[in-house]
């Protein structure tokens, strides 16, 4: 990020801070809870979750030429792999033959994939390569046709991003917009997966992105974790397109004060959380990145992953415990808001609400929901 934007946002903050107000919308609105039912569900795996470019993998997750990685995802199951051309690509992991799964491991390092139905053969680049009996089984059988369906697969600033629509235009810079450099500023390219959770948490997906998008909560549902580490109900947000940033300040905000703007470093003050719709959460701590990745299941079931990522060259035998706390404290707190998300999804269809109430310092959530319908109601030939 830009010096001059970490300063703008920071002296913002500082202010607020200073005069004992809140970063505010213009008014409080009211979301309906039509917004978390099957129907809207079933349109948001239409037009949002197989139309739009999600962040798949870390590249690290295919470090190497013949790594793979396997993975379901909207009733899709998905082949990443790097080829001996170092381009990862992404496949349905079908067989083009009987349809059988062609790879049942999670991850691994293979340069052909061999159907453990019949042995047709592909390699990473999904092109059949071997047939068993093919002269006189499959007389004409052009190969060219018959490669593994392959979905747009890119891979930019450190994360592989595909669209789950076979053919479809994929451009990552172009979706990303305004918030591309602050992403490629991650430096994504040199960090490394040093641990992964991944659970399902019975709640809709958006209680899940909802939880992170204010700071009101934290002196409440966080109060035995972070809680005296941030600032209380104090934290802003800007749009860019789809997309969200958000400014969590940690409780020595004003000690920046006494430091010259020029020297002031946002991460060394204040988390950053990139909200890269629709299912992507970057949280930028000071030495380090979460990422949380979400799955929707259902209208009311949606699995998590929480990757802690570290620089790629600070996975030492010294620092190992610094990272081990680091995680399991971010997991414990994650999981103290997905905690809460399960719990308004046992009372969404009780009666007691026809909506929520979203305050003035709640409004990342009602754009958020916004941005989700839009998609929703716009023409997507």
């Amino acid at each position: 990020m830009k010096q001059d934007v970490q300063q703008a946002l920071l002296s913002e903050l500082i202010e607020l801070k200073a005069s004992r107000k809140q970063y505010l919308d213009e008014s409080w609105v009211r979301s309906p809870l039509t917004r978390y039912g099957e129907v809207r569900f079933a349109a948001e795996c239409e037009k949002v979750f197989r139309r739009l470019p999600l962040i798949a993998l870390h590249a690290g997750e295919l470090a190497e030429q013949g790594s793979f990685v396997t993975r379901n995802a909207f009733n899709l199951p998905l082949l990443f792999t790097r080829g001996a051309d170092g381009k990862a690509r992404c496949f349905l992991n079908v067989c083009r033959h009987r349809g059988a799964e062609l790879v049942g491991q999670e991850s691994g390092c293979k340069h052909k994939f061999t159907c453990p139905y019949h042995a047709w053969t592909y390699d990473t680049q999904g092109r059949l390569v071997g047939v068993p009996y093919e002269k006189n089984g499959f007389p004409g059988l052009d190969r060219d046709e018959h490669g593994l369906t392959s979905l747009p697969c890119e891979e930019r600033h450190g994360w592989i991003w595909i669209l789950a629509a076979p053919g479809a235009p994929l451009d990552v810079q172009d979706w990303l917009g305004g918030l591309s450099e602050d992403v490629a500023a991650l430096d994504g390219e040199h960090l490394a997966v040093f641990d992964t959770l991944t659970e399902t948490f019975s709640a809709n997906w958006k209680f899940i992105v909802e939880g992170g998008l204010e700071s009101y909560h934290f002196r409440v549902a966080h109060r035995d974790t972070i809680a005296d580490l941030f600032q209380d109900n104090l934290s802003s947000y800007r749009i860019f397109g789809p997309h969200i940033r958000s400014v969590l300040p940690r409780s020595h905000l004003l000690d920046l004060t006494d430091q010259p703007t020029a020297s002031w470093d946002i991460k060394q003050y204040a988390n950053l959380l990139y909200t890269i719709f629709p299912l992507s959460q970057l949280l930028v701590q000071q030495d380090h990145v979460v990422w949380v990745q979400l799955t929707p299941r259902s209208a009311d079931k949606t699995d998590v992953r929480i990757s802690t990522l570290i620089p790629a060259a600070g996975n030492t035998e010294e620092s190992a415990s610094h990272w081990r706390r680091n995680h399991d404290l971010t997991v414990s707190v994650l999981k103290e808001d997905f905690a809460i998300g399960e719990g308004i999804q046992r009372g969404l269809g009780s009666g007691a609400n026809t909506h929520f109430n979203l305050g003035r310092y709640e409004g990342a959530l009602d754009r958020f929901n916004k941005t989700v319908e839009a998609y929703l109601t716009t023409r997507q030939d």
